[in-house]
């Protein structure tokens, strides 16, 4: 998310660290750099100004000068201002007193709307909240049918109003409906053009009136750059938004819509959508989208991320095998695939602190390393994950041609499960060592 934004920022961080002393000079040469990386990432251009302003009007002073670290401080000026500049206050989905809450979407054609219709039903379902979608766009052809498969893979419910039904009708049904049946929030997805014209926004007018609304979400590309600001001030002055989703910021996104949107049009950003599954949403917080611009890693992701794929149970189980190093291949296995849940290795190393991007570029071959294993793992009996020595020559031979591996790659990863193992039994004595000499005190 925002790599090339980031890869810029990151370089000007590693140079601001490298001065002994910062003076008004190379502070403000650095700051041309943070200019010209934010125009680069098609941030707008009133927006880069003023940012650079604000950063240079704080960093320019006794304060920084006279700091032992002033890089250090420099780098966190740049960061508080990049969280203002993002919307501190984490804002989300607000809940109406009478249910249900009726969530309208809105957006160009292409935007991501109906992914996101069925993204955010797995988001409130997470929150034990009911939820019924239903597509307002008449135009699309199998738009309706695309959002009923969307629904059903989301678990959300669907409703479907009669063919010719107009699409503030189609609002107006959904929410009876959504009433009826004691249902917490009603998704309206809208139809969306290829560009902004009247009878869109008439139309959107009409169906906001008839499913009486309490928040409108503008869905916007992430890939649009400037353009997403243009789309975001026509939305805002003619329907009114209440906030952003930025669709597809796990691509090629420059990051100048993320920056740009809060600030001119006062609106908050509130959802990211990364990746094409139903569970690629995440709640934008600044100063966590600031902290991976600027390297620094994003650790509360990171334990999100590890909460959703770990069940708590699982986990205590698995500490308490490994306090008594009764570890197995069946055990490794499911560390394998709970890993594999919280997303590709290299996202992951993303988010934690100082771990360099070159390093991360270089995690290919350790992922590939990471997929042998599970499919070695998967080519085995229950018997042999249960009790590897009972893996021989012929047996590993076996494994080999089930998984497509050598048995070089089959010795290898016993190999490394036996290290863990020895590893587990000299932390276990350990334990017992330290504990005996707590006793003898």
């Amino acid at each position: 998310m925002l790599e090339a934004l980031a890869d810029r920022f990151q370089g000007i961080v590693r140079g601001l660290k490298g001065q002994g002393r910062l003076s008004p000079e190379n502070i403000r040469e650095s700051l041309r750099e943070v200019r010209r990386a934010l125009l680069e990432a098609d941030v707008q251009v009133g927006v880069a100004r003023d940012f650079v302003a604000s950063v240079e009007a704080r960093a320019v002073g006794e304060d920084v000068l006279k700091s032992l670290t002033p890089g250090q401080q420099v780098i966190g000026i740049v960061h508080d201002e990049l969280e203002k500049l993002l919307g501190h206050a984490p804002i989300t989905l607000a809940g109406s007193p009478h249910v249900p809450t009726v969530v309208l979407l809105a957006g160009l054609q292409g935007a991501g709307k109906t992914t996101f219709a069925g993204k955010i039903a797995v988001w409130l379902a997470a929150r034990s909240k009911r939820v019924l979608v239903v597509s307002a766009d008449i135009h699309r052809p199998a738009a309706i049918d695309q959002l009923e498969k969307v629904a059903e893979q989301s678990g959300a419910g669907f409703w479907r109003a009669p063919d010719g039904t107009a699409p503030a009708d189609i609002a107006a049904g959904a929410l009876d409906q959504a009433r009826r049946r004691g249902f917490d929030f009603l998704i309206v997805d809208t139809a969306g053009r290829l560009h902004i014209d009247p009878e869109l926004m008439a139309e959107l007018k009409d169906v906001r009136r008839a499913s009486r609304a309490h928040q409108v979400l503008l869905v916007v590309d992430g890939m649009t750059g400037q353009e997403a600001v243009r789309i975001g001030q026509a939305f805002s002055s003619e329907i009114g938004i209440d906030g952003f989703v930025l669709t597809k910021m796990d691509g090629d996104a420059r990051g100048g819509a993320a920056l740009s949107l809060r600030a001119v049009t006062g609106k908050p950003i509130l959802f990211l959508g990364v990746g094409e599954k139903l569970d690629g949403l995440e709640v934008f917080q600044a100063s966590r989208v600031a902290g991976r611009i600027l390297g620094m890693g994003d650790v509360v992701g990171l334990v999100e991320k590890a909460q959703s794929a770990v069940v708590e149970a699982d986990a205590q189980r698995m500490a308490e095998r490994m306090r008594r190093a009764d570890f197995t291949l069946e055990d490794f296995l499911d560390q394998l695939r709970q890993l594999k849940k919280m997303g590709p290795l290299e996202d992951l190393m993303k988010m934690i602190p100082g771990v360099p991007r070159d390093a991360v570029s270089k995690l290919g071959p350790e992922a590939d390393r990471l997929k042998k294993h599970e499919a070695i793992l998967t080519s085995m009996t229950a018997r042999e994950r249960r009790l590897p020595r009972v893996i021989d020559g012929s047996r590993r031979r076996r494994i080999a041609a089930g998984s497509g591996t050598t048995v070089t790659d089959v010795n290898r990863l016993l190999k490394d499960f036996d290290q863990a193992r020895t590893m587990m039994k000299r932390l276990k004595k350990g334990r017992r060592g330290l504990a005996g000499l707590r006793g003898m005190r």
